[in-house]
């Protein structure tokens, strides 16, 4: 009985770990990223997540031991001292410690998504409105909807703005959020190394038709991306005409 119970939590649990490595791919996980500020938020997720396992098995592993062990009467001395260890130890000194490493390894990584100043940087206006992304090439004067396009292995400073409500840019696999608020203009720095196309979606409920504001990016290669600009280019100069 025992041996047939233990055959069934093991199926149970390979099952379990089966189902939540499914929802580690796919075009919004942060688990398979396409560049190096994407492969950075992958990596602090994953010591988050260790972290909070670890906690989480210490609380349960406190929780059975209290459970099991024998009844004791103890002073109102004996009860004072403990709770104050357990809330030194595990309200005050864990979340310190947690914090801490957080901010050693979580500053850097925000600090390379920052707009620093690069010879190479292309900039990129985004516009939020509900419900769709107007996005703008400023130095080639072109304009798209819903789209955007990098070239690969090139810093890219996307500033984002807002004309309603306050709206988030996501692109899950190549970089982390950022507001659009009204009335000012923040900048993010995207990076692509991989290319292909990569799914965004606003991040901030925005309203009725939130889940209505997807846009796609598509990272080129840089010969690929010179061809692409001379073609919108050329087909902006043709409808002005």
């Amino acid at each position: 009985m025992a041996l047939c119970m233990l055959n069934r939590l093991d199926k149970l649990f390979i099952l379990t770990i089966a189902l939540s490595l499914a929802g580690c791919n796919g075009g919004y996980s942060i688990l398979d990223p396409a560049g190096p500020n994407a492969n950075a938020v992958r990596w602090l997720w994953w010591g988050m997540f260790s972290v909070g396992s670890l906690v989480l098995i210490g609380v349960c592993a406190l929780w059975w031991y209290a459970m099991r062990k024998p009844h004791k009467d103890y002073s109102p001395y004996d009860v004072k001292r403990i709770t104050n260890r357990l809330v030194l130890m595990g309200g005050i000194g864990l979340p310190v410690v947690c914090i801490s490493v957080l901010l050693v390894f979580g500053i850097p990584a925000g600090h390379n998504m920052l707009p620093w100043p690069s010879e190479r940087t292309i900039t990129i206006n985004v516009h939020a409105k509900q419900w769709l992304w107007e996005v703008s090439y400023p130095d080639h004067h072109i304009q798209l909807t819903d789209e955007i396009y990098l070239p690969a292995s090139t810093p890219v400073n996307i500033e984002i703005t807002s004309e309603d409500v306050i709206h988030s840019f996501w692109v899950p696999r190549l970089g982390g959020k950022m507001d659009a608020i009204p009335g000012r203009t923040n900048v993010l720095r995207l990076f692509g190394d991989k290319p292909g196309s990569y799914a965004g979606q606003c991040a901030e409920y925005c309203g009725l038709a939130h889940t209505k504001m997807k846009f796609v990016v598509h990272v080129l290669p840089e010969n690929e991306f010179a061809t692409w600009l001379s073609q919108q280019q050329r087909s902006t100069g043709e409808a002005n005409q």
